[in-house]
């Protein structure tokens, strides 16, 4: 069993690895490979809708709570509900991002299904919606009809798609790839803007660190987050979904009770005071800005919403550009409120922002935990 003494130290935020066992320790409490496993997964199935659906389930969604569930019906159609159980009360107290969440799943099986020549016609909230909370009834009912679509070029990128969280380069967006993000994205009566390096995006850089202070800083609301969190290997196999903190240095902290729960709540603790540290170098990297926005007059309207911002994510990782969502400005709870007035001002121009994100460039990162096909399965 590994030792605190015989297998490494934590220094500085750093981990140093001494005497015998390190090597060990370093193998087997690495990033979970199971966590990630249906990501290779993906597309092996026979059955043509449990193909998509194995795609789908790779798509965006807030704090990687994957709140679906589809229930096959007959030969050729699916209901489509979200997982009421996997909500964000605090920070997401109305359903939105959660429902943009489900856009996005329902696209990307949109485009799965036509790789296999299968249209997707999709029918939102068939037994209707409420605009307060999202229940049981279904948030859409699929059909598909064979031989009836032709392939989608984003399906190539689908694997390769990353919400790439790291610090990104000192190297400015072209214009030009910043236009082709927003042409993505103008879909289903959604509208897209976008700033380079710019005085709109330095206003954002200050103001998105701002949102993100607030949110931690709240305690209710950062204690959401907290509750979600998967801290080492184990854990993330165990529970692959949430904020995955894996990896050597997360399991190293971990063992030496040095990243906790209970310190990442506290804000007079080093953990917290380090993840703040470290937000901000991520806030103060970006260079360019973009964002999508529409009426917001029913659910359909943040369905279409992420149904779009996919599509931009699959034409970022097309152009070779990282993204990260960067929304705490845009949630709707009282603290946040003269933030959320501040970017609407700034950028909206009378629409509703859904998404707001920062574009760069970073290093490849590993694909996000999911937690497979059957888990999304209703019997």
């Amino acid at each position: 069993m590994a030792t605190r003494r015989g297998v490494l130290k934590l220094m500085g935020g750093g981990v140093v690895l001494v005497a015998g066992g390190a090597g060990a320790f370093v193998a087997t409490h690495g990033p979970s490979k199971s966590a990630r496993a249906p990501w290779q997964e993906a597309g092996q199935y026979e059955e043509y809708r449990r193909r998509a659906l194995s795609y789908a389930l790779l798509a965006p969604n807030p704090h990687n709570l994957q709140p679906w569930l589809v229930e096959l019906d007959g030969d050729n159609a699916l209901n489509f509900y979200a997982d009421v159980d996997r909500r964000l009360p605090a920070t997401d107290p109305y359903d939105r991002q959660i429902a943009i969440g489900c856009g996005a799943f329902l696209e990307l099986l949109r485009i799965a299904a036509a790789e296999d020549g299968y249209r997707a016609d999709i029918t939102p909230f068939p037994d209707g919606e409420d605009m307060d909370r999202l229940d049981r009834r279904a948030v859409a009912r699929v059909e598909f009809t064979a031989d009836a679509a032709t392939p989608d070029p984003l399906f190539a990128h689908v694997l390769a798609r990353r919400s790439n969280k790291e610090v990104y380069e000192p190297r400015d967006v072209d214009a030009a790839a910043l236009l082709q993000l927003e042409e993505a994205a103008r879909v289903y009566g959604v509208s897209a803007g976008s700033v380079g390096n710019n005085d709109i995006a330095a206003h954002l850089r200050d103001l998105t660190w701002r949102a993100h202070k607030m949110e931690v800083m709240t305690p209710y609301t950062n204690q959401e987050s907290v509750d979600l969190m998967r801290i080492g290997a184990r854990e993330v196999a165990a529970n692959p979904d949430g904020i995955e903190l894996d990896g050597v240095m997360m399991s190293a902290g971990k063992m030496l009770g040095m990243l906790t729960k209970e310190q990442l709540a506290d804000q007079t603790s080093s953990g917290f005071k380090q993840g703040l540290d470290m937000y901000q170098a991520k806030a103060e990297s970006a260079r360019a800005f973009a964002w999508i926005t529409n009426d917001n007059e029913s659910r359909v309207d943040q369905i279409n919403a992420g149904r779009a911002y996919v599509r931009f994510n699959l034409k970022a990782t097309e152009l070779g550009l990282c993204i990260h969502p960067w929304s705490q400005a845009l949630q709707e709870y009282p603290e946040m409120a003269e933030l959320y007035d501040e970017v609407h001002d700034l950028i909206a121009r009378g629409k509703r922002l859904q998404m707001l994100v920062r574009v760069g460039y970073a290093p490849d990162i590993m694909p996000t935990p999911r937690r497979g096909l059957e888990a999304h399965l209703a019997v």
